[in-house]
């Protein structure tokens, strides 16, 4: 059911895209030497398969409340073994996602009580982090970067990490996120969109 808006450009590729931006975002999470481990939220027996099969831990969406509210939920399985420990939330549709600079990112957010990055639209949010012993309190969804920032987030604005901000919602999106260069089960199945037309 994700990526709705995406059905334009993708047509029945849409879900098959969809999981494979959730894949290559959580394959790029696990290879970056600042992440101990992923948790991923879902409820959908086909991405939770694959996603273990990474290495993920998946946790059903028990909540059921919407994106926040799994985020939350999400963070708290993540504290399960290790209570207080710095937690990170990202979208699961960054397919350009490079470990290092899910590095830098990472270890620039590690000076704040909550960080974020916001998207390459400068309007939502790609990335919150909460440090040892503080909520997460996720807020994302439409013009998050200004929810975020209003609840005392600290912006993390470094240069050379476009790839932890180019999520993918449109064909553009996509488009954009290609000339990052994709990951291995995205580009798989990208097709570039070709424009005809008549002088």
């Amino acid at each position: 059911m994700a990526k709705s808006r995406l059905a334009a450009a993708a047509g029945a590729a849409r879900s098959d895209l969809a999981l494979a931006f959730a894949l290559d975002t959580v394959a790029g999470a696990l290879a970056c030497t600042a992440v101990r481990d992923v948790v991923v939220v879902t409820d959908d027996p086909v991405a939770a398969g694959e996603l273990a099969g990474l290495g993920a831990r998946v946790v059903p969406d028990s909540p059921a409340a919407g994106l926040n509210a799994a985020l939350s939920h999400g963070a708290r399985a993540a504290r399960e073994g290790r209570p207080g420990a710095p937690v990170a939330a990202m979208n699961a549709d960054l397919p350009a996602l490079r470990p290092g600079e899910l590095r830098r990112v990472l270890d620039s957010a590690a000076a704040f009580q909550r960080a974020f990055v916001a998207d390459a639209a400068g309007i939502g949010t790609t990335l919150l982090s909460a440090a040892r012993g503080v909520e997460l309190a996720p807020a994302f969804g439409g013009p998050s970067r200004a929810r975020h920032s209003a609840s005392g987030a600290v912006e993390i604005a470094l240069e050379g990490v476009d790839s932890v901000r180019r999520d993918v919602d449109t064909g553009e999106d996509l488009a954009a996120a290609a000339e990052l260069g994709l990951g291995g089960r995205t580009a798989r199945l990208y097709r570039p969109v070709r424009v005809v037309g008549r002088l």
